[in-house]
């Protein structure tokens, strides 16, 4: 692999050492790692070199928490709380699974709008009805192999029937609506445990940057024997253990009313709290939540745009963070985020915590957003021995941003331009495992314009299937409307906490 050196920029390491402190100096690329960085370093014989004057190097972005398979409902549906969205977004009544081209295609999709616009890795919980197959699940890490992007892959598990996961279901749901809802015997934690050994002998580690994660739905969608079977196996595999877990009020009410206490207490009777565990949303959790959390060393996917468009709530971030709990950003799914930019997640979560109380001494700042977007991804991922910061043996995934632009006209404080002001629209090259893939607004390992004449001409049929689908699917509207009617009129037997302190006890 060719080396790199880029010369005279200004670096921001987010390292233990600089921290969000930018300094100046040279970085020498080597075999895709990072070989050194420092002042007036030699290039070697043969090196490309990079003009880093007026240029900013970071680390890229990690997207913690993704979902490929809403890529083609981007701008599609607002106005719904997760329940009711769901439906279409992730119907009950399924057609035949996406083609394989398509699901191809939506893969690439994302992957290519992420490297795009500075995100290097990101950790995809595809979901790909009615069952597991080593097949399908390829063509999503060929996809990100071929784009040339780092991530972490899995299709969504779950093995309780939806009316079971969601309190009051099966009170509020007709008869006749519960009879369509025959999905067949549920899967067997032997056959999901075989399906994922499978993957890890045959994928996991694919291009040397393509890893396969184990994606127990949610404790409430699986039963406890799934879920203790993948923890198992997600420590064998030092991969994470990524569910969702109390991402709205309906879900807090589950808890107490499937098992009597919270989702996260239940958890941690099951022994799934462990350093292994990313937990998406983390927005309805109480204080004694938030302590077993921090005390496992789990780690947190902050997805504040999402959470907003959905109507969840707003995530404690502060006392996560204050409890020990390491937070990532994830932009969710495109349907559920309409872009797949972490410098949109970024920008939302360093202004929305300041609501959360009158304390501003406590409001969440642009450094600690970095480094959620940066080496705080990284370690929900498991990753932050291979990417997350630059240093001396990391893997260089890097973004150059021209700071001769607007949004660091005049230059003032690194962390600070990033979270508030960059879209990404400075982006000059991006970088994974010492590739370039993104140069002088080209991506270098896809034809875009032949990917979007190809997506043009195969995804409104498509869709226009997916309208049928979204159609039969709405005659569960009225009923996931009650769920979640009844489940805000509940009450919850701890404080629910918004920010700093709690909103009310209810």
């Amino acid at each position: 692999m060719n080396k790199i050196l880029i010369r005279n920029a200004m670096i921001l390491a987010v390292d233990a050492a600089h921290g969000t402190q930018p300094f100046a100096g040279d970085i020498l690329v080597d075999n895709g790692l990072i070989a050194a960085i420092g002042p007036n370093l030699i290039p070697p014989d043969g090196a490309r070199i990079i003009d880093g004057r007026d240029r900013l190097v970071m680390p890229g972005l990690i997207n913690a928490h993704t979902h490929s398979s809403e890529t083609f409902f981007r701008g599609r549906y607002e106005g719904m709380p997760l329940e009711i969205w769901l439906l279409y977004a992730y119907p009950l009544l399924m057609n035949d699974p996406i083609g394989k081209r398509l699901l191809y295609l939506r893969s690439l999709l994302l992957a290519m709008e992420s490297l795009r616009n500075g995100v290097t890795t990101l950790c995809d919980d595809f979901f790909d009805p009615p069952a597991h197959d080593l097949d399908r699940l390829g063509t999503v890490f060929r996809a990100y192999e071929d784009a040339g992007i780092r991530a972490n892959v899995s299709s969504a598990a779950m093995n309780i029937h939806t009316l079971d996961a969601l309190p009051f279901a099966r009170e509020v749901t007709p008869a006749e609506l519960q009879n369509l809802l025959d999905f067949g015997p549920p899967m067997t934690t032997d056959a999901y445990v075989d399906f994922c050994k499978s993957a890890f002998d045959s994928l996991h580690g694919r291009a040397g940057r393509v890893n396969f994660m184990i994606a127990p739905s949610a404790p409430q969608r699986c039963t406890p024997d799934l879920m203790m079977a993948c923890m198992e196996l997600a420590v064998a595999k030092r991969v994470p253990f990524h569910t969702h877990v109390l991402e709205t009020r309906t879900q807090a009410i589950t808890g107490h009313e499937l098992h009597g206490k919270s989702l996260i207490a239940y958890m941690k009777d099951l022994g799934l709290l462990r350093r292994n565990t990313t937990i998406a949303h983390s927005v309805w959790v109480s204080d004694e939540d938030m302590s077993l959390m921090g005390d496992a060393g789990v780690s947190v996917a902050h997805n504040a745009i999402s959470n907003q468009k959905l109507g969840a709530g707003i995530a404690p971030v502060r006392r996560l963070l204050d409890l020990g709990v390491t937070l990532g950003l994830g932009t969710d799914g495109v349907s559920s985020n309409d872009t797949a930019r972490i410098f949109d997640v970024m920008r939302v979560a360093g202004l929305i915590h300041a609501v959360s109380g009158p304390d501003y001494e406590k409001w969440v700042t642009a450094d600690e957003v970095l480094r959620m977007a940066t080496i705080g991804g990284a370690k929900t991922a498991m990753l932050e021995h291979v990417t997350g910061s630059l240093e001396v043996g990391k893997s260089a995934d890097l973004v150059i941003l021209n700071l001769r632009s607007y949004p660091f006209m005049p230059f003032n404080d690194a962390a600070k331009h990033l979270v508030y002001s960059e879209n990404g629209s400075s982006i000059e090259k991006v970088m994974v495992a010492g590739r370039i893939v993104m140069e002088e607004g080209r991506l270098t390992t896809v034809d875009e314009a032949a990917v979007f004449a190809e997506l043009a001409e195969l995804v409104p049929a498509w869709l226009q299937e997916h309208a049928e689908l979204e159609r039969r699917n709405s005659v569960f509207v009225p009923v996931m409307a009650e769920i979640h009617r009844r489940a805000s009129l509940a009450e919850l037997p701890l404080y629910r906490y918004q920010g700093d302190f709690p909103s009310k006890s209810v």
